[in-house]
């Protein structure tokens, strides 16, 4: 199966010369089939200059002229991709790449019955490992406030790192209009809505970066989103995919 890796950017220069000769080098090394998609959220740095000018196999660099947010890079990735198996993670590869051979297993083993397959933080013993005490509390907090307002069932929306297959992907993301932080809800809504199977795998950070969530108003904006998508989406009808031909 061709797997398609999808990177959201902006202004990553710091780093993103470092994970995308990371990134190529796991590919290379672990799948005869794949693509590597850096899309450019408006950035003014020159990363996607950066990435471009390393030349490396089976790498596009795609964007837009404007910084919209994470959700509008993740979505035009995701639906720019051609892998049957789609996946997003950030730009600083903090859940390493060891999580995509996990993801691509997932997939391989699970059929038609694997969809949508999503990381989890509270399913691994040390999927906190280098948090300070307080963001643990603030994360643990965030969450739990989403998950009420959201009426999320799983144990973790907002990890960084989630996958599609082929088909829930441009299902999902056809319809997405959500450009900041709460895309992750939005897609997780719409593939419940299309009632697609959700399977979480136990991750962990291993790259702590600086959070670029800034809690009081990225949480305050996240709450509004969440309930006009959940309005939305409520009042769409739409067929399950499980019953399309």
């Amino acid at each position: 199966m061709r797997i398609s890796i999808c990177i959201p950017m902006y202004n990553e220069n710091r780093v993103i010369a470092e994970t995308a000769k990371t990134l190529s080098s796991y590919m290379e090394t672990h799948f005869a089939d794949y693509e590597i998609l850096f899309c450019s959220d408006g950035s003014t740095d020159g990363c996607d200059k950066t990435v471009e000018a390393l030349a490396l196999p089976h790498v596009r660099v795609i964007g837009y002229p404007q910084n919209r947010g994470k959700g509008c890079a993740v979505r035009t990735a995701m639906l720019e991709a051609t892998g049957e198996i789609r996946l997003f993670t950030d730009a600083d590869l903090a859940y390493g790449t060891d999580v995509i051979e996990q993801v691509y297993q997932i997939f391989l083993n699970g059929g038609r019955e694997v969809q949508v397959v999503i990381g989890s933080r509270n399913l691994h013993k040390d999927g906190y490992e280098g948090y300070t005490v307080l963001r643990k509390l603030m994360s643990k907090t965030y969450l739990r406030v989403l998950s009420l307002v959201g009426g999320f069932r799983l144990s973790d929306s907002q990890c960084g790192c989630k996958a599609f297959s082929g088909e829930a992907a441009r299902e999902i993301f056809s319809r997405c209009e959500t450009d900041g932080f709460a895309f992750d809800f939005e897609a997780l809504l719409w593939a419940n809505k299309l009632k697609l199977p959700i399977r979480e795998f136990p991750a962990k950070v291993i790259n702590h970066g600086e959070s670029k969530v800034r809690l009081l108003r990225d949480t305050a904006k996240m709450l509004r989103d969440l309930m006009r998508m959940r309005r939305r989406i409520r009042k769409t009808a739409v067929e399950p995919l499980s019953q399309k031909d």
